[in-house]
């Protein structure tokens, strides 16, 4: 019974810390992948993991830049979720090669779907084109519970280069290669400038793979490794000597 508290013992703490482990990278809302090419097009998903044991995510508001706005938003639809994009007037105009912006996305909100404790959901927009004045990009997002909670991600990196509570789920930006001017667009070299306003229409593009995943499970494999070692080395100290 002594070995069998003591491995119980092992289990529960091995348990907790890869738990401790795995969460962190779990928990924030991202957007995936977090690297494009300046000038260019791009698809992204915001990937929204629910972080509550008693409740389900069931609404999704991503804030876009108005400082560094985006000519063209589409979304991509998702069973189960309706979405609308807010289309307003900027501060002030903003230059762009297709000529002064007056007017772009503002903000996109999913609802009606339900994302439920232990599972994540990746919400996809095309957009473009990106700026080339500015390293990165920021989308504070909401994520609102069944319950009425609604967790703001909007804090902005801090200085010291540690995490913040409620990260922003930020698009950094890189300087094109060199090659076609809309990269790996999903939006097609081919969209006109005149049709600015925001549509909703299908993006073909591969979901991104958790790496939340993979993380739980070596983290399952440590744990697993850690009680074989320890209950092989209790077998051996009670083994009675030949």
């Amino acid at each position: 019974m002594s070995l069998v508290r003591r491995a119980a013992t092992v289990l529960a703490a091995a348990t907790a810390l890869t738990v401790g482990l795995a969460v962190p990278a779990l928990a924030h809302v991202t957007i995936q992948p977090g690297t494009a090419e300046q000038g260019g097009f791009t698809k992204v998903a915001f990937r929204v993991p629910n972080e509550r044991d008693n409740a389900s995510t069931t609404k999704i508001e991503v804030s876009f830049p108005v400082d560094h706005p985006l000519a063209f938003v589409s979304v991509k639809p998702l069973p189960g979720w309706d979405v609308k994009v807010t289309q307003g007037k900027l501060p002030k105009p903003v230059k762009t090669e297709y000529g002064d912006l007056e007017e772009a996305v503002t903000k996109v909100v999913w609802s009606g779907g339900k994302i439920n404790p232990g599972e994540f959901q990746e919400f996809e927009v095309s957009m473009g084109q990106l700026p080339k004045d500015t390293d990165s990009l920021v989308f504070p997002t909401k994520q609102t519970y069944s319950g009425g909670e609604v967790v703001d991600w909007s804090d902005a990196p801090k200085t010291d280069g540690t995490e913040a509570e409620h990260p922003a789920p930020t698009l950094k930006l890189v300087p094109a290669s060199g090659g076609d001017a809309h990269g790996t667009a999903s939006a097609p070299a081919s969209a006109a400038p005149a049709a600015a306003a925001p549509s909703v229409a299908p993006v073909a593009a591969a979901t991104p793979a958790s790496d939340g995943t993979a993380r739980l499970l070596g983290g399952a494999g440590l744990v697993v490794g850690v009680i074989g070692v320890v209950i092989g080395a209790l077998g051996l100290r009670r083994r009675p000597a030949a």
